[in-house]
């Protein structure tokens, strides 16, 4: 891989990779299709060192991926702007992790209703009385009538940059550069 050039934002922190990947909420799954770049925003779960995720079985994204199932799964969010007397300093609060790996269609149904639960787990915490069914994972049609694909990213690489935000230098509306 190329390595990183901001090397001072690069977290290498595999606690906090890991943590910021069960919470975040939202994640790109990015594609080449010929010459084409195609990226996905999708719900998904960072469980067992793999990001899983689902969908039907047919579409676009699942074309791309039997065709080329090298992908790179990215991951991020901003804590705010950071505000700075000299413009050029002007900065982002963020935590950002990039995965690459190549993307497979999960085969085995005790990994799949897992990765299933452990989704349900993550979006509707509680909700749900009893855990997920194997049978309703193995028979789940939508309402196209396509069956759901699990999807598992085993990452061949994983790279995290961040930059905190000082709660002091943070902007907030009515901030002023006189106010520093």
């Amino acid at each position: 891989m190329i390595p990183m050039r901001y090397v001072l934002r690069q977290c290498n922190d595999q606690e906090k990779i890991d943590s910021f990947l069960r919470q975040a909420k939202v994640g790109l799954l990015g594609l080449a299709d010929d010459h084409q770049p195609y990226v996905v925003p999708l719900n998904f779960v960072w469980w067992n060192d793999a990001i899983y995720f689902h969908g039907a079985e047919e579409g676009r994204k699942n074309k791309i991926m039997n065709e080329n199932p090298g992908v790179c799964f990215t991951v991020c969010a901003e804590y705010g702007t950071i505000a700075d007397p000299v413009p050029a300093k002007t900065d982002t609060a963020y935590m950002s992790v990039m995965l690459f790996g190549k993307a497979s269609p999960v085969a085995d149904l005790d990994e799949a209703t897992g990765a299933l639960q452990a989704m349900l787990d993550k979006y509707v915490p509680g909700y749900y009385n009893q855990p997920l069914a194997k049978q309703h994972v193995n028979k789940y049609r939508s309402s196209y009538g396509s069956a759901a694909v699990v999807y598992r990213i085993k990452p061949d690489e994983i790279t995290a940059k961040e930059n905190p935000l000082n709660p002091e230098s943070a902007f907030y509306p009515g901030r002023r550069v006189g106010d520093d």
